[in-house]
């Protein structure tokens, strides 16, 4: 794939056109205390994953409305009695699910506690789930996938469900007691990491602990321009409906600014590592970036000097980004800021 989007010395200072809906920061409330009314009850049942340096526990927690959403906790096997360790809540990207018990370790493997959230409605391509979206807005008149399920209403739409559960899925990892509350890292990659940028934003001055966001090539941002520039999935998902329906352009977007990670990341103030790949034809660099920009933005002038982030460019790259390098550029990155 060739360099489709803009130039990098564009993208460094590329911002989005989208204007956060007036009443975002209301509509977010009302939606996360309506979901915290649900008792939380997060229960971890020890589970056999067949390694040895790893524990690992079948998740379960109330995500949106209460319904049961499914995860993965694993830690590290020789950690000490009573430690609480530092934890990455890790989100999927689209179509995938948790995986099998034993698919992926790698944070506990570095010595994290790796807590795997399930995507509701998912989990039939990529990575197995075990999580249903039982909605009534799953049934929908829709595009045949999820962008557009429920997109009629911002009540509706499928990604407030998701966002509420990878909300609560923070809460479900802090309720563990080999979990340190007051170090939580948020980390994804594509859907994964739209999932890390929403829920950055959604935490900041709503729950206490987040030290850290790792968007990997994040999904989610940027709407209007994804769907006008972006030729391959999920994004022509939105594209293939209106193609349909006509008259409703102005109306789905109106919804999607609910959702869009550059209006949430305005808000968000955990430092982060974001990465970028310009040959990425799924989520475009300038997506990507008009992300990265917007991070911290919506910080008070008294905030010391705003929100660290940084940004990897993998400039000969797809959607696949860094991948093994990445992982190895967030390690450090982690360790910077634990100490």
């Amino acid at each position: 794939m060739p360099l489709f989007d803009l130039p990098l010395a564009q993208l460094r200072s590329y911002t989005s056109g989208i204007t956060p809906p007036e009443d975002l920061g209301p509509f977010w409330d009302t939606t996360l205390a309506e979901a915290r009314a649900f008792p939380l009850d997060a229960a971890f049942e020890p589970v056999e994953n067949y390694l040895t340096v790893i524990d690992t526990f079948d998740v379960t927690f109330a995500g949106f409305g209460g319904a049961p959403v499914k995860g993965w906790l694993h830690l590290p096997a020789n950690r000490d009695d009573g430690a609480r360790l530092p934890v990455v809540v890790n989100y999927i990207g689209y179509s995938g699910g948790r995986g099998l018990v034993n698919q992926d370790t790698r944070w506990a493997q570095a010595g994290y506690a790796h807590f795997i959230m399930d995507t509701r409605g998912q989990g039939y391509g990529g990575t197995l789930g075990h999580t249903a979206d039982p909605h009534p807005s799953a049934g929908d008149v829709a595009h045949a996938g999820l962008m557009t399920r429920g997109i009629a209403t911002r009540e509706d739409y499928y990604y407030r469900r998701v966002y509420v559960d990878a909300f609560r899925a923070v809460e479900a990892a802090q309720a563990h007691p080999a979990v340190d509350p007051s170090k939580v890292v948020l980390a994804g990659v594509s859907q994964g990491g739209g999932l890390v940028v929403a829920t950055a934003g959604l935490t900041a001055g709503r729950l206490d602990g987040v030290i850290a966001a790792l968007p990997d090539v994040p999904f989610l941002q940027d709407f209007p321009r994804a769907i006008d520039i972006t030729p391959r999935g999920p994004y022509p998902e939105i594209a293939q409906f209106l193609a349909r329906h006509r008259d409703s352009y102005e109306s789905t977007l109106g919804v999607l600014a609910y959702f869009d990670g550059v209006n949430l990341a305005r808000s968000a103030t955990a430092p982060a590592l974001y990465s970028a790949a310009l040959m990425d034809d799924i989520c475009p660099a300038s997506t990507v970036f008009a992300s990265f920009n917007a991070y911290g933005s919506g910080m008070s002038a008294s905030s010391a000097s705003g929100t660290e982030k940084e940004i990897e460019v993998y400039r000969f790259n797809n959607h696949e980004g860094g991948q093994e390098h990445h992982w190895i550029r967030q390690l450090v990155f982690l360790r910077k800021i634990l100490g």
